[in-house]
């Protein structure tokens, strides 16, 4: 008796189920936001809209818009944050260190093995790159106390590799020099 019992509310569940999965699979477009929207009417049923090619209040969204291009900074004596701008352009000592499209200095710090390998990497070196190492690697010698520090240049990217952490180092030698 027990098992006929579980066998008719076991007959009543799939019943239902069935019933359910014939109302889904008769109305797929329920269970989609693409196809439950509603299919494209004629135009006399929408609203008027009207187009205004340059509206009074556009000058407001122009403002939230980000710029387009990055614009040149003011002119300074100083700046508070330490900045300087761009004044060496590479002639005389032959190498240049150019500047990202922000306008600042293009040296990196690279962590490798969860922090254990540290890389200090400078980018966008025109011209003479092997003397721009010898020049930067004496830097950080002489901020490590004489210690030698490993190097690696590639000439077709434009990048010198220090081993270790020496941006700030760097970055300081390259604002004195004027790139």
């Amino acid at each position: 008796m027990a098992t006929s019992a579980k066998l008719m509310l076991g007959s009543s569940l799939c019943q239902r189920l069935s019933q359910l999965t014939r109302q889904i699979h008769m109305q797929p477009a329920l269970l989609s936001s693409f196809r439950s929207s509603r299919e494209v009417q004629e135009l006399d049923k929408y609203p008027e809209v009207e187009v205004v090619a340059n509206p009074p209040e556009w000058r407001f969204v122009e403002r939230l818009l980000p710029a387009e291009t990055v614009p040149q900074p003011v002119e300074k004596p100083k700046y508070p944050s330490g900045w300087r701008p761009q004044k060496e352009d590479g002639s005389e000592l032959g190498y240049h260190v150019a500047r990202t499209k922000n306008h600042m200095m293009p040296v990196y710090l690279h962590t490798r093995f969860r922090g254990q390998r540290r890389i200090t990497v400078v980018r966008r070196v025109q011209g003479d790159i092997w003397s721009l190492e010898k020049d930067l690697r004496a830097v950080v010698e002489q901020s490590r106390n004489g210690k030698l520090c490993a190097t690696r240049i590639n000439e077709l990217s434009g990048q010198i590799h220090f081993h270790g952490d020496h941006v700030d180092v760097l970055r300081d030698y390259l604002k004195e020099k004027g790139f």
